[in-house]
């Protein structure tokens, strides 16, 4: 089928939307437009629309779509932050790991990365060569500068600093299981638990970094659960003998990264910041979120 949609002006774009049962101010519904675009704004207010049309439900108001908005671009800035500290964390601690086995160039040996196929360790290592040559870090200049008559590549703990989240992912997971068992135990955790937490946040951090929908999305991978003998306060059921805590939504991705800073960071604020942001925006449906009314009296969640 051809794409027959053309340009449209920005108060035929408000009109639209006006016409299909949005109340708004005409002339405040075109400067948000103007700020976010219609395709973005639609995002937020397609849970708004009348079952199989185009209409809005009695009573849609654009007071609260952009609070729903505001909302989700505040919580993008929080996990944002919580992963980032993850990621760190954990490339610090496999970096460490790993170089105290394969010295400072071990990772330009795929043997050393036995987990990996040799297809995948290819384009990892070309990943982090691309990543180096494009670098403008003072400490690679002054690495090469040194003792670049002696080697092309950069030390471990250098070149891990140029890493993606996706390449520390790959790091991971192709090194061998003992090194992996060293880096998942400081966590308080299995190895392949953290990997499946790793991907998880992975996933929700590209989505953040790309300014995309988060509160209510349904995220593509979800982190496994700790097991139920050891851990039971992850599989508290509701009444219907479901998890509290729907795995593949954003309220699931705040209890990991809350897990994580607990060890991480034990007086970081994030938790706090996250309590204020739900206090601001008491209206945001926090079903759609995985999240049931008192999941802050979580035990997971209460100091």
């Amino acid at each position: 089928m051809e794409y027959l949609k053309d340009h449209l002006p920005l108060g035929d774009q408000a009109q639209r939307l006006l016409d299909r049962g949005l109340i708004a101010d005409k002339e405040e519904l075109i400067r948000r437009l103007a700020a976010v675009s219609y395709y973005r704004l639609s995002g937020y207010l397609f849970p708004l629309r009348e079952p199989g049309s185009d209409n809005f439900q009695e009573g849609s108001e654009l007071l609260v779509v952009w609070a729903r908005y505001c909302f989700d671009r505040r919580l993008r800035v929080l996990l944002l932050d919580a992963i980032e500290r993850v990621e760190v964390a954990v490339r610090t601690h496999l970096v460490y790991h790993f170089s105290r086995v394969h010295g400072p160039f071990g990772h330009t040996h795929e043997g050393n990365l036995p987990r990996l196929k040799i297809r995948e360790y290819i384009e990892w290592r070309e990943a982090l060569i691309e990543e180096t040559q494009r670098s403008k870090e003072a400490f690679k200049d002054h690495f090469f500068k040194k003792y670049g008559d002696c080697h092309q590549n950069l030390p471990i703990w250098m070149v891990s600093e140029l890493m993606s989240m996706g390449s520390m992912l790959t790091f991971y997971k192709g090194v061998e299981k003992s090194v992996q068992d060293q880096v998942a135990a400081h966590f308080g955790m299995p190895d392949e638990q953290l990997l499946g937490w790793l991907r998880a946040l992975y996933g929700a951090r590209n989505i953040c970094a790309h300014h995309a929908r988060m509160w209510n999305r349904i995220l593509g991978y979800a982190p496994g659960l700790p097991q139920k003998n050891k851990h039971p306060e992850w599989h508290l059921k509701n009444e219907k003998g479901k998890n509290l805590i729907v795995g593949n939504r954003a309220g699931m991705i705040l209890f990991v990264c809350h897990q994580f800073l607990k060890l991480i960071s034990p007086t970081s604020q994030w938790q706090q910041r996250v309590n204020e942001l739900f206090a601001e925006y008491p209206e945001i449906p926090i079903r759609e979120m995985g999240l049931p009314a008192d999941w802050q009296q979580h035990p997971l969640w209460t100091p």
